[in-house]
């Protein structure tokens, strides 16, 4: 059976935010094999949403809920459909505070899950510089920062790719 197709989570069996299970989806009561890791937000407690019922918005109206915070892309002037999309039809991702889905060129990004170091050691200049500045870190830190990182560690570093130029951005999280 194949997955929905997420415009802004291309692949979230990669990036772990849909896992297999034997689990019943709360939406629409089928066993599909697939459930979001990361639940939605809603006055319900809901653990096991299937991918087909966030993809087509079900779960988000059955549950009046959404799947990512649309504060940051509303601050960032993103039209509100594309803002329904990424919040009520597309899969979040865990984080260790409230997860951040950043923009680019007028659009959401696709989120792609962890950085890897290499993505970290490309940063330079005027880049490492903003992203630096953007995640409050100060610029000699980032050498140990850099030196310690690891995928799926105490200081998270998501990566979103720009569906207009394709560029890539980036934001911190720390437990």
């Amino acid at each position: 059976m194949d997955l929905p197709k997420f415009k802004y989570h291309p692949d979230p069996i990669k990036t772990g935010a849909i896992e297999k299970t034997e689990e019943e989806c709360e939406c629409c009561g089928k066993q599909r094999g697939y459930r979001a890791v990361s639940t939605i937000y809603a006055i319900e407690e809901v653990e096991t949403i299937c991918p087909w019922c966030i993809s087509d918005g079900s779960a988000a109206s059955k549950f009046d809920g959404e799947f990512s915070d649309s504060h940051p892309l509303l601050s960032d002037g993103i039209d509100k459909n594309i803002v329904e999309e990424v919040c009520e039809r597309t899969p979040s991702f865990i984080s260790w505070q409230q997860e951040r889905w950043l923009s680019h060129c007028g659009d959401a990004c696709e989120f792609h899950g962890d950085a890897e170091k290499s993505d970290l050691e490309a940063l330079s200049g005027e880049e490492l510089s903003k992203f630096l500045s953007e995640e409050y870190i100060k610029e000699e830190m980032w050498p140990e920062i850099l030196n310690n990182y690891r995928q799926s560690g105490s200081l998270a570093v998501y990566k979103f790719k720009c569906r207009g130029c394709e560029k890539n951005k980036f934001y911190s999280d720390c437990n």
